[in-house]
């Protein structure tokens, strides 16, 4: 099946770290983005400290920006997930997952084996297209950007959806990363644990947050 290349508009919901990181490396696609907090004074400072960098996305309120994208990137804590699904309509959207289910003291995740938090973000959302993707990368990576001495940062992208996957293998190759496709979305039931292992080499064995998992092949 080949790529879908036309322009996207994506909200990126969340403006942490991860958030920003992500506003940073897809604005510099063909793609629209949008960026939007729960806290929209968090948002707007985000769009300003960007723009103070010439690079320009938008800001709009979480209802707003859901209702005008294609793609909702969740750059939220997994716990947040289930009043975002409450409060907003998320019908027909490609709604991307970048979570993980950390334990609080970051000891572990909280979920495995026979779910992820991927597949119980789509029970949260029925009538959307739930992918997995970009949960592996440390939120400093996009600052620096995904050129690693030539080679790009893998992101493993997992969904039921046909289509939407390759919409985000698309969007996630526009970026910049080397875009994987990792099959159904239950598969991030092994994504989730390969970015705690990242975390754990980042943080707890001390190789620090310029790191990220590849797969190599030839």
């Amino acid at each position: 099946m080949a790529f879908r290349r036309e322009m996207m508009n994506i909200a990126i919901i969340g403006s942490g770290n991860i958030g920003s990181g992500l506003a940073r490396t897809l604005a510099a696609t063909k793609h629209g983005v949008v960026v939007s907090a729960k806290e929209q004074q968090s948002a707007k400072a985000l769009v300003e400290s960007l723009a103070a960098e010439g690079i320009r996305v938008q800001q709009a309120d979480v209802a707003s920006a859901v209702a005008n994208a294609q793609i909702v990137i969740l750059a939220v804590p997994y716990g947040a997930v289930a009043d975002l699904a409450k409060a907003y309509d998320f019908a027909g959207k490609i709604v991307v997952d970048v979570t993980n289910p950390l334990k609080d003291d970051f000891s572990g995740i909280t979920l495995g084996f026979t779910t992820s938090a991927a597949e119980e973000i789509q029970q949260l959302l029925p009538a959307a297209k739930v992918v997995k993707a970009f949960n592996t990368v440390f939120a400093q990576v996009y600052q620096e950007g995904l050129d690693f001495g030539g080679r790009k940062v893998p992101t493993f992208i997992a969904a039921d959806d046909a289509a939407a996957k390759q919409t985000l293998l698309s969007v996630a190759n526009d970026a910049g990363f080397d875009a994987v496709d990792a099959g159904a979305l239950s598969n991030a039931r092994y994504i989730e644990p390969l970015a705690y292992l990242n975390i754990h080499f980042g943080y707890i064995l001390g190789h620090g947050t310029q790191i990220a998992p590849a797969w190599l092949s030839r």
